[in-house]
Order: C-alpha cells, then structure tokens, then sequence
C-alpha cells in the first residue's frame, strides 16, 4: 500500500539514515500511483532523489514523472531536482567502483540525456525548463556553458536567476558572476556569491567581505558570503570572520567554524607542498 501524505511528512522530518528499509519501494510505489494526490507527490519525489533510498528503478520512476504531461509543473519541475544531486555523484565519483554510486552509468546517461533534450523543447513549461537546466549542470556537458549565456542575457529574471545558479558548476564566467553580485534581486545576489566561491573569484573579494561587516547584510546572503570567506581566500578568514564567530544565531557560528577550518586545510596544503619542494632540491635532486 503507497506511503500515506502523513507517512511521508514522517520521512521528511526524520534523518535520512534512520528511514525504514522499505522506503525505497515505498517512494517507488507512490511515484506509479496515477491516482496520488499532488501533495504526495511533491513530497515522494523530493524524497526519492535522496541518496539513501535512490537507485534506478527510481530515477526511471522520476524520469516518467518528468517527461509526462499529467503531472503539475511544479511536480515535473521538483523531479527535476531530485535527479541533481546523483548526477553530481556520479559526475564526481565516476562508475570503476559501483559502490560507490547508487545508479548504473547506463542510467546517469541516460538522465543527461533527457534532461538536454526537455531543455531544448520550447513547448516544456519554462518552470520545468528552469528546473531541468538547474538539475543538468551538477554533471556539466558542453551544451550548458552556451544555454547559461543565453539564460543570464535574457531579460527574464528568472533565467537570470537559473543562470546565475549554474555559473556555480560551468566554468567561464567570472565577468557574469562579478556583475550578478550586484544584482537587485536578492535570490540572484545569493547564487552569485556562491558562485563566486565555487570557483573561487578572487576578483570578488572586496564585495564579499563587505557583505560579512555589513550589520544590515539578509541573513541567507551573509550565510553565504562567510563561506565563500573561506572558499576564496581560506588564509584570510579568521581574521576577516572573527567578528561573527560567537554569534548568537547557531548557523552563522557554524558557517564560520567550517569556514576557518578551511584556513587550516589551506596551510596543511603548503606545508606539504614545501615539503615537496624540499625533497626535489635535496641531493639526489641534481645528479
């Protein structure tokens, strides 16, 4: 019998690793269920991408979901983005081991695939679309640097929006991303200094360290410059985020101890790499 909404709200607030065993076929089951409400849906499918339970019967149920027309866009487009994290998986971790991916490579292609081919479909719902892009870029093809050029040079903001997401995954687009930061739309603020650290845009310093003394910074824009503190100039960061570091709010003081500790990452990378210089000009080095 499919998960009931209430069941399913269960699952949602319990840690992943503690779900039932079960929860698998469970979520599969509610996926196939023609007559399953939307509420359920939009849950079952956020659940299904979770790397726990996700496998290929799975994402085939998700591509179904997908690619019909019966479903909500706002249903297609969630199913979307429960496919993004295990096409990062995948792209990251690659197939020599199979444990270590929970689909086959077979059937991440085959995501890549339809995923391009929604993309490239006008008549899909531009929600759907936006989604797609979104989900794609966690394993980057060639297609995607110029679908997020056209993306960010629309005059829709919400392209922009997807656009300005992407950048995080697709190289090349420092000049965007530095113009996105200043952008008056605060969603597209957010992704632009993620972006920014993903990379990292060192060009983008002085905004992001304006954003973490700013008193006045919104809260999910500051919780997002402290990392990028970290990603763009690791040795620089305690310093620069010692002001927030006994905040009272839990997840800026958190942010900022993984932000720090990347600092010592940073140094423990040119102590080996000192090391390494010593071992080449040692003796043996010159024979």
């Amino acid at each position: 019998m499919p998960l009931t909404l209430k069941a399913l709200e269960t699952l949602g607030d319990t840690p992943p690793w503690d779900w039932p065993k079960d929860t698998g076929p469970d979520l599969l089951q509610v996926l196939r269920n023609k007559a399953a409400r939307e509420n359920e849906l939009l849950l079952a499918v956020e659940l299904a991408g979770n790397s726990v339970v996700v496998d290929d019967d799975l994402v085939h149920a998700l591509l179904a979901i997908l690619r019909g027309s019966s479903a909500s866009e706002l249903v297609r487009g969630r199913a979307a983005i429960a496919l993004g994290p295990v096409l990062e998986l995948g792209e990251t971790d690659g197939f020599e081991d199979p444990d270590w991916v929970p689909i086959s490579e077979k059937t991440f292609r085959e995501i890549q695939e339809v995923l391009r081919m929604l993309y490239f479909d006008t008549s899909v719902p531009k929600l759907v679309r936006r989604r797609v892009l979104e989900a794609s870029v966690r394993a980057p093809m060639d297609w995607h640097w110029d679908a997020i050029r056209a993306a960010y040079a629309s005059d829709d903001e919400e392209w922009k929006l997807t656009a300005v997401f992407g950048m995080q995954y697709v190289r090349g687009f420092e000049e965007q991303i530095l113009s996105a930061l200043k952008s008056k739309n605060l969603p597209t603020q957010v992704e632009a200094v993620w972006a920014a650290g993903a990379w990292p845009v060192d060009a983008a310093w002085p905004h992001i360290v304006q954003l973490v003394s700013s008193k006045d910074a919104d809260r999910t824009l500051l919780l997002a410059a402290i990392t990028a503190v970290g990603e763009i100039r690791p040795d620089e960061a305690p310093q620069v985020l010692e002001h927030l570091s006994d905040s009272d709010d839990p997840d800026i003081a958190e942010a900022v101890i993984e932000a720090t500790a990347m600092a010592g990452d940073y140094s423990d990378e040119e102590d080996d790499d000192l090391d390494d210089l010593d071992d080449d000009e040692g003796p043996d080095s010159h024979e």
